[in-house]
């Protein structure tokens, strides 16, 4: 999946010379935490998110210098090394992204010109249709040899019960290198017969591991 498929093209902007009191308002009005600052060919020069906002105002303690403050310009607090994207960005590129850097958000841009933006919340929705947890059904996790077809193997027995398989995660096993774990999100919820018949071929099933099923 791309972020052209994900991304919110309807963007709140402001400029760098807009005041803080506008960030403020906007983001209470449109329930968003970050705003992209744009320049007159509307290319991103800047971010603002609502700790920015926070980190440049004084406390409810200094009222007094509160009308001033937030009648300064936003670049005087926005993040000037705004990391961006692309629309035919994988997701979880981005995804990376956003775990090596800590942000909390990612304007898309092509040919220089602001398209759309991307949230942690995007990420999240799209993390759960991705692996189908939003729809009814039992989750299967195999331990398995890290060689080559397993796969193909464990999705066949699967697929001998009639059980339709709503997404397939990935990773290796942290004990043993030659091992990996297969996370299966299968359209059934009675997941019984087959986890009896992964057993039965000599896969050793790690979820679901409930009094009453062997594993």
């Amino acid at each position: 999946m791309i972020i052209e498929e994900i991304m919110n093209t309807h963007v709140v902007t402001l400029t760098e010379n807009d005041t803080i009191e506008a960030a403020i308002k906007l983001m209470r009005e449109k329930k968003i935490r970050h705003i992209p600052i744009l320049n007159d060919q509307r290319e991103v020069i800047g971010i603002v998110s609502d700790r920015d906002v926070k980190d440049g105002t004084p406390s409810i303690f200094q009222s007094d210098k509160a009308s001033d403050e937030i009648n300064k310009p936003l670049k005087l607090i926005m993040k000037k090394d705004v990391i961006i994207g692309h629309p035919l960005d994988f997701v979880e590129e981005v995804a990376a992204l956003f775990y090596e850097h800590k942000i909390g958000s990612l304007p898309i841009v092509k040919e220089k010109q602001l398209v759309g933006i991307i949230t942690e919340s995007d990420l999240l929705h799209t993390l759960v249709q991705l692996t189908g947890a939003h729809q009814p059904g039992s989750q299967i996790e195999v331990r398995v040899p890290n060689k080559a077809g397993i796969l193909y193997e464990v999705a066949g027995i699967i697929r001998k019960h009639n059980a339709n398989i709503h997404s397939v995660l990935v990773y290796p096993d942290k004990k043993d290198d030659s091992y990996k774990i297969l996370v299966f999100r299968v359209r059934t919820m009675n997941p019984v017969s087959v986890i009896n018949n992964l057993n039965d071929e000599g896969y050793s099933v790690l979820w679901p591991n409930t009094p009453g099923i062997s594993t």
